[in-house]
């Protein structure tokens, strides 16, 4: 009955990871204890090592991953909650140290996997390692970019109360922002998300209105959010490149996702030379809402009034998106309908939550954790579904070990885009005109959103990281971000200069840096997936949960040959445009 009641309140239940204050000192004991039991292997670490104290090790390893994430998860969610409660500030302070302090107690571990063990005795272990050989496998080919066991402690260390404690004021600092708008009149304060609905709203005053208002937030605060980002940037340079070696900034990730430089730079190059499409489509749509040419705070303007304005209960979309999977992959749905039944989602709008929407993976035993900021509007129904999408792939590969279980991001940006295609294609049949209309172009303003959008994201991150690590501050990075939105709208958008602070606003260049095209390579992937969903029905269902359930167990390339899928080609990737210019072809017919 407490999960009914706390999902009821729009706030997800916590108690299976922590119960009270007492269970979370039990756990930070349990923890300590694993980590001990841990430290005890260091003795028998020699070339020598026998398969079965290697994997007596690797089995405490496993154990000590699982406890530190549940504190991680918990703290980290009852933050979201309230970013602005010190409790939970504290909490998450308390447990990020003592996440630097358990991994420095384990850098030891690695050092020698990575530096010490010769390659002969590797291949041994690694072959014998079973669950966990491609873990060990991918841990062994990072070893150039390790640094020696107390330079690791030192950055560990420094991390918690460094570069981590200033994003984590980054995002104390944003999600406290309140943004006023005149309402009938009357001034009022809106939160981030309540913005959101007035940016994707019919009215072209308060389309404006909204993105001023976040813009002009941002720009009166960019003194200390621009010092945050140049931090950000030069941390990670100073870390990835000068200490660790690593090619490029955008190195850095695509070796933490398993990825070949080569094959991300083929996928931006084919967003580059494929933005027309979007261009084109800004044309149609300014068409249809009966204006010249859209401003930008037009982007995500409606073209359908009946279908902006239709409201979804919280129920009813969690009907739309359970109904919709089962007719696909009833596996799979029933996967979603179990986080919903467990109250693991945590959907209302409220004063000092985190903004956006997120799925937060704990443990391979632990139904996964949603986000969401739930406004009763069409595109929050498509957020949720994403989102769940995340969950699914979780649930599904949760036959593997902690250590295996998340899938890189890419892979995993696939399976949200592709729930949401399961979701379009589900309701459109049964749409009016108008509201198909509308639908047909929400999607289409979520494909440059999640593609074009995100890759000039990323076009925008190689420059800025470029830039800041010569010198710029943060009146250059406006300058270089109001270059990219040139390219990318070109005579299709008016463009305006209150847009060039847009940058400060985006938390994945503060958190996670280079993450953006992890969307358009999960989008576009996603589009050629369906279409052989299309194809060949439950047969390939069924091999798309096959996808699902490899988790992080396989190198993401060779994973996806094995369906037939070549993430090197450009041609893949010009197969998802093919898709857009389709949609695109089809709405030119319809205005």
């Amino acid at each position: 009955m407490a999960a009914k009641k706390t999902l009821m309140k729009g706030e997800w239940n916590l108690k299976e990871l922590v119960t009270d204050k007492k269970d979370l000192e039990t756990k930070i004991k349990k923890l300590d204890s694993l980590t001990k039991k841990f430290e005890q292997s260091k003795k028998s670490l020699k070339n020598t090592i026998s398969s079965g104290q290697f994997n007596s090790a690797l089995k405490t390893l496993e154990q000590l991953n699982e406890v530190d994430s549940i504190l991680g998860s918990y703290a980290s969610l009852r933050f979201s909650e309230d970013t602005q409660s010190d409790e939970n500030s504290a909490l998450m302070t308390r447990i990020t140290r003592l996440d630097t302090a358990i991994s420095n107690r384990m850098t030891f571990f690695f050092n020698w996997w990575k530096k010490e063990v010769d390659d002969k005795n590797a291949r041994r272990l690694i072959k014998d390692a079973g669950e966990l050989s491609y873990y060990m496998d991918y841990s062994r080919r990072t070893a150039k970019y390790m640094l020696s066991e107390p330079e690791e402690k030192i950055i560990n260390t420094m991390s918690s109360t460094g570069i981590s404690s200033l994003i984590k004021l980054y995002g104390k600092i944003t999600n406290a922002f309140e943004y006023n708008l005149k309402i009938g009149g009357r001034s009022r304060s809106f939160t981030r998300e309540e913005l959101a609905a007035f940016v994707r709203g019919p009215d072209m005053r308060m389309r404006e209105a909204a993105y001023r208002a976040l813009q002009g937030k941002y720009s009166t605060n960019l003194g200390v959010i621009g010092d945050i980002y140049q931090s950000r940037v030069l941390y990670w340079h100073d870390n990835f490149i000068d200490m660790r070696g690593y090619k490029s900034p955008i190195s850095a990730r695509n070796i933490m996702n398993d990825l070949s430089d080569d094959s991300v730079s083929v996928l931006l190059d084919v967003c580059r030379e494929n933005s027309g499409v979007f261009r084109e489509f800004f044309k149609i749509k300014a068409k249809v809402i009966g204006v010249r040419r859209l401003r930008r705070y037009d982007l995500y303007a409606p073209v359908a009034e009946k279908s902006s304005r239709a409201d979804y209960t919280y129920g009813k979309a969690e009907s739309m998106i359970i109904g919709a999977w089962e007719k696909v992959n009833p596996q799979l749905a029933s996967y979603a309908k179990r986080i919903f039944d467990q109250g693991h989602i945590d959907y209302s709008i409220r004063k000092g939550k985190k903004s956006g929407a997120f799925c937060n993976g704990v443990t391979p035993q632990i139904t996964p954790y949603v986000q969401v900021n739930y406004n009763g509007k069409l595109d929050s129904v498509f957020t949720l579904a994403h989102e769940l999408g995340h969950a699914m792939h979780n649930c599904a590969a949760a036959k593997h070990s902690i250590m295996n279980m998340d899938a890189p991001l890419p892979i995993a940006e696939t399976a949200s885009t592709f729930s949401e295609t399961v979701l379009a294609e589900d309701i459109i049949p049964k749409m009016q005109k108008d509201a198909l209309r509308g639908l047909l172009f929400k999607r289409m303003d979520d494909f440059y959103a999640t593609i074009g959008r995100q890759s000039y994201f990323t076009l925008f991150e190689i420059a800025a990281h470029e830039k800041i690590s010569a010198g710029a501050m943060s009146s250059d990075i406006n300058k270089v971000y109001y270059a990219n939105l040139s390219e990318q709208f070109g005579n299709a958008i008016d463009l305006s200069r209150d847009f060039e602070v847009e940058w400060s606003s985006i938390p994945h260049f503060f958190n996670t840096p280079f993450y953006c095209y992890a969307y358009s390579f999960g989008n576009l992937l996603a589009l050629a997936l369906y279409q052989r969903y299309r194809e060949e029905g439950g047969k390939f269902a069924k091999e798309y949960q096959d996808i699902l359930a490899a988790g992080g167990s396989q190198n993401p390339q060779k994973m996806l040959a094995e369906h037939d899928i070549d993430i090197s080609s450009p041609k893949l990737w010009r197969d998802g445009f093919d898709y857009i210019k389709g949609q695109v072809a089809l709405l030119r017919k319809s205005v």
